[in-house]
């Protein structure tokens, strides 16, 4: 087995018992992105030295006798995650060149853990997007068939992992965009509860949606990761002061799913599915129930709204936050002669058209006299939502959906229509309004590509999802059937 393949806790344990260095670990992974980074497109930059002198500190330490979760693992870290002397740029022109004077929390967490960071990785304009096709640089290719998208925005951590171009990543999800990709991709993605991992240090789209979480190759992975980033943050006036598990030693307690509840809810099978989709997630909700899970029909009546609700509350966010692109504090400057026509100058070139389209429409929707009619409006079918999920959550632990109602698509079959690109997210973003957590876990295959199942979970629930996901995963291989590049 080449080293790059292998996943965070097998590395872990080779490396403590000797077997192999994080040099040659580290190496590994390097010789893989040379390998197949020109097809994928996984990262925007690499940082090949840094990572080396990382993976020979991580030896350092452990030869004194240090072990620490992540000492010396090979990690992708999105590019709206600011990183302290490493280009950071949200995938924007208006960012290019811009290198951080400080560490978000999540990165200076994974530092205490000992991580290695091989580069930043592809996404989506400003985290605006499903298919990481609105990068300003470039768009990443899905390591199971390069003619489709990898799903967005946090596409090009997905890649990475299911490429073999990282052992984990970091990815952040507004509406589903740690969780999309990693169905498309056939990897896990979690999206932790609002709040259980700082946001300081992320740059926003969407302040009150923002959630970071990560990418692996299998479930127990995805727990190392979370206990590495979560907790409170004082820096983080959202972050919630609660007790964070050992998500590693939860996912492992328990007789089985025997006693689990697991909802399906029916609005969530919607019309146009796929049917490959559908019968691929039924599937594995039958296999829940043969390992002792309960499945009990429910309800979420105001799904139907999710939609449009996210799309006014998350652009009316990202017309706020990106108001701080102006030419004059940082990023690229176009110099208008003035001040105005330099404010104007700047964001024409700067942003693309995907942005520009979220700042107009957030800009509408908190203009004086439409502020009552719509961005009202979805604040309030937002509390519809997450009632919703509070009643639903009295009958069952955990509720199992697909990810998305497709598969990955072809590259260019939906940049050009908006509309559909947004329904790319219908399954996903009623749990950014409601702030509950969601994992998705490969499921099976339709039409060639990977189908995720989705594990939801009441807020700071990641415990039990991360269980269910765990006793499926144990009992099924579709995470160990990795992409053929």
């Amino acid at each position: 087995m080449e080293l790059y393949s292998l996943t965070i806790h097998e590395a872990q344990e080779k490396l403590r018992q000797g077997e192999i260095s994080s040099v040659e670990l580290t190496e590994s992974v390097l010789e893989r992105i040379d390998a197949v980074e020109a097809k994928v497109g996984a990262y925007i930059s690499l940082q090949p030295e840094l990572a080396v002198r990382m993976a020979e500190m991580a030896d350092e330490r452990r030869a004194v006798g240090e072990d620490r979760p992540l000492l010396g693992i090979p990690l992708g870290i999105k590019d709206t995650i600011i990183t302290h002397g490493v280009p950071t740029t949200a995938a924007s022109k208006i960012l290019d060149g811009f290198v951080p004077p400080f560490d978000a929390t999540a990165i200076d967490r994974l530092r205490q853990a000992g991580a290695v960071f091989v580069g930043k990785t592809n996404c989506d304009e400003f985290a605006m997007g499903s298919s990481t096709e609105y990068s300003a640089f470039h768009p990443t290719r899905n390591p199971r068939n390069l003619n489709c998208v990898p799903g967005g925005s946090s596409g090009g951590s997905a890649a990475a992992v299911g490429a073999g171009e990282a052992l984990g990543s970091l990815g952040s999800d507004t509406g589903g965009s740690v969780r999309l990709p990693a169905s498309f991709c056939g990897v896990v993605g979690l999206k932790p509860t609002y709040g259980r991992v700082s946001r300081y240090g992320l740059i926003a789209f969407g302040s009150s949606l923002d959630q970071i979480g990560p990418i692996t190759k299998d479930v127990e992975d995805a727990a190392i990761l979370l206990n590495a980033i979560a907790g409170h943050d004082a820096r983080d006036s959202t972050s919630l002061n609660a007790p964070v598990p050992n998500y590693v030693d939860e996912i492992k307690q328990g007789d089985g799913l025997k006693g689990i509840k697991v909802g399906i809810p029916q609005e969530y099978f919607t019309e146009g599915m796929e049917p490959g989709v559908a019968q691929t997630v039924r599937a594995a909700i039958d296999h829940l129930a043969d390992l002792g899970a309960e499945p009990v029909e429910v309800s979420l009546p105001n799904t139907g709204y999710g939609i449009p609700a996210y799309y006014i509350v998350a652009t009316a966010e990202a017309s706020a936050n990106l108001s701080r692109y102006d030419g004059v504090r940082f990023g690229l400057r176009q110099d208008g002669g003035d001040m105005w026509n330099t404010f104007s100058q700047t964001r024409e070139a700067g942003f693309g058209p995907e942005v520009k389209r979220r700042i107009m429409l957030g800009t509408y929707a908190l203009s004086a006299g439409y502020y009552d009619a719509y961005y009202l409006q979805a604040q309030k079918v937002r509390t519809l939502l997450r009632q919703d999920f509070e009643r639903a959550f009295e009958k069952v632990d955990v509720m199992v959906s697909p990810v998305a109602p497709m598969v990955a698509f072809e590259i260019n079959a939906k940049v050009d229509d908006p509309l559909q690109m947004y329904l790319t997210d219908v399954l996903t973003v009623s749990l950014n309004l409601a702030g509950v957590c969601g994992i998705s876990i490969p499921c099976g295959f339709s039409e060639g590509m990977p189908v995720g199942l989705q594990i939801i979970g009441p807020a700071l629930g990641e415990s039990a999802i991360l269980r269910t996901a765990y006793q499926y995963e144990q009992t099924t291989d579709w995470h160990k059937q990795p992409a053929e590049l």
